[in-house]
C-alpha cells in the first residue's frame, strides 16, 4: 500500500501539471610647533657662542615647518576627488518637444516543470516541460507635449515586433515582422500603428491613450489576432514603457553611494504570490562619449513586513509550503543624464521550487524522485538612438 508521504507528493505532481497549462503567470502592482624648542635653546650662561650655531639648527626647523605647510595643500588637493564623486545627480527622464527617441522592449516569462530521479518513479501521467512567452517590441517615442511639471505626452510608433510562445516545449506561435512570410500574419497589422502615453519624470506611465487604432488593425478571433490585441492592454503598455528604477521626483537627486527602492509582487500561479523590495544603488557616474551616464545596481529581496502590508493580495500557494525555494533577483540601470535618457534598463527574476520525496530520499545509493519548478521573469528596455 502507498504511504500518506507517496501519496502526497505524487498529488503534488499532478497539481503541478495543472500550472503549465496556465500560462506563465502575471506580474501585479508596488546609504606641535618648533617654537618650544626654539625657546629652549636660548639659554643663559657662559656658553654665548654656542647660541648662534643653536639659532641656525633652529633655521632649519621653520624650513622643515615650511614644508610640512605642502603636505595640507596637497591633502586639500586628494580631497576634491571624493567631493567629485560625491556629487549629487538627479536620475529622472528630460522631455523636449518632437524629440524622437528609439527604443527596444524585452519582456519574457517562462516556467519550467520537470521530474528528477530514477525513471521507474516517474509517474506515467507526468508531462513536464517548459512554457514560455517572450515578446520583443522595437518602437519610437515622440515628445508631442511638455507641461509645467516635466510631464510628457510621448506618441509611440511600434517598429519591428518579434513574439514567441511555447508550451511544453512545442511553439506555439512565432512571429517576426521582419521575415517576408509573416507580413500576412494578424501580429503584422501591430506595425506602424501606436498608441499615446502621458509619462513622468520620474518614469511613469500615468495614462495610456489612443489605443483604438491599433485595436482595429489587428480585429479577428485567432491566436495571432487575440496575441496582438493583448500588446495593447493598458496594464501591459504601462509595464513596458515604465522605469521603475528611477526614484521619486522628491528623492530624484542622489550622490555615489545612495540607496533607494521600490515595490514588486509576482504571481506564481497555485505556487502563490510573492512581493519584493527592489533596492537601488548609485554606483558610479561614467563618462561617455554622450556625456555622464549614470550607473546603478538592483537587488530584489523578500519585501518587509510593512511592505507586504501594502500588497494584501500577497498570499502563499498551498504548493510553496511543500518546495524548498531559492531565487535570484538583480537589475541594472544606465541613464544619460545629460539627455535625460534611459539607455539601457534591465531586470531578472529567476526563481526555483524543488520537492524530494522523503521516502525515497531515505534509500541508500539511489538518487531520489524529486520534482523541480523554475519561473524566469525579464524586462529589458534599451535606446536603439
Amino acid at each position: 500500500m502507498m504511504s500518506d508521504k507517496n501519496c502526497l507528493f505524487i498529488t503534488t505532481t499532478v497539481l503541478c501539471l495543472l500550472l503549465l497549462a496556465t500560462g506563465c503567470g502575471r506580474s501585479a502592482k508596488q546609504t606641535e610647533t618648533c617654537n618650544e624648542k626654539v625657546v629652549k635653546t636660548v639659554d643663559t650662561g657662559e656658553e654665548t657662542k654656542v647660541k648662534p650655531e643653536k639659532v641656525v639648527e633652529t633655521k632649519v626647523e621653520p624650513e622643515k615647518t615650511i614644508e610640512t605647510k605642502v603636505e595640507p595643500d596637497k591633502v586639500v588637493e586628494t580631497k576634491v576627488e571624493p567631493d567629485e564623486q560625491k556629487s549629487a545627480v538627479t536620475l529622472a527622464l528630460k522631455f523636449e518637444p518632437n524629440d524622437v527617441s528609439t527604443y527596444k522592449v524585452v519582456r519574457e516569462a517562462q516556467k519550467s516543470v520537470l521530474w528528477e530521479g530514477p525513471a521507474p518513479t516517474k509517474p506515467s501521467a507526468f508531462k513536464g516541460g517548459l512554457t514560455s512567452n517572450r515578446s520583443e517590441i522595437t518602437f519610437t517615442q515622440q515628445i508631442k507635449s511638455v507641461d509645467e511639471q516635466g510631464n510628457a505626452i510621448a506618441q509611440i510608433t511600434i517598429r519591428k515586433l518579434r513574439y514567441l510562445t511555447k508550451v511544453r516545449d512545442n511553439v506555439s506561435m512565432d512571429f517576426d515582422s521582419s521575415r517576408e512570410q509573416d507580413k500576412s500574419d494578424p501580429m503584422n497589422g501591430l506595425i506602424g500603428r501606436g498608441y499615446s502615453i502621458k509619462i513622468t519624470p520620474a518614469g511613469n506611465v500615468a495614462t495610456v491613450m489612443e489605443t483604438a487604432d491599433a485595436q482595429a488593425a489587428v480585429k479577428g478571433s485567432s491566436a495571432a489576432a487575440k496575441a496582438a490585441r493583448s500588446l495593447l492592454g493598458g496594464e501591459v503598455v504601462k509595464q513596458r514603457h515604465s522605469i521603475p528604477a528611477l526614484p521619486a521626483k522628491d528623492k530624484s537627486r542622489v550622490s555615489k553611494g545612495d540607496n533607494w527602492s521600490a515595490l514588486r509582487t509576482f504571481d506564481f500561479g497555485m505556487l502563490g504570490a510573492k512581493s519584493y523590495e527592489r533596492v537601488y544603488k548609485l554606483d558610479a557616474v561614467e563618462d561617455s562619449d554622450k556625456g555622464k551616464v549614470a550607473v546603478a545596481q538592483m537587488s530584489g529581496v523578500p519585501s518587509s513586513e510593512d511592505a507586504a502590508e501594502l500588497h494584501k493580495e500577497q498570499s502563499s500557494g498551498f504548493l510553496s509550503k511543500l518546495f524548498d525555494n531559492t531565487e535570484e533577483y538583480t537589475g541594472r540601470l544606465k541613464l544619460d543624464l545629460s539627455a535625460g535618457k534611459v539607455e539601457m534598463y534591465r531586470e531578472e527574476l529567476k526563481s526555483e521550487w524543488l520537492a524530494v520525496d522523503p521516502e525515497s530520499a531515505q534509500k541508500p545509493n539511489e538518487q531520489p524522485a524529486a520534482l523541480r519548478m523554475t519561473a524566469v521573469r525579464l524586462y529589458k528596455i534599451e535606446r536603439i538612438d
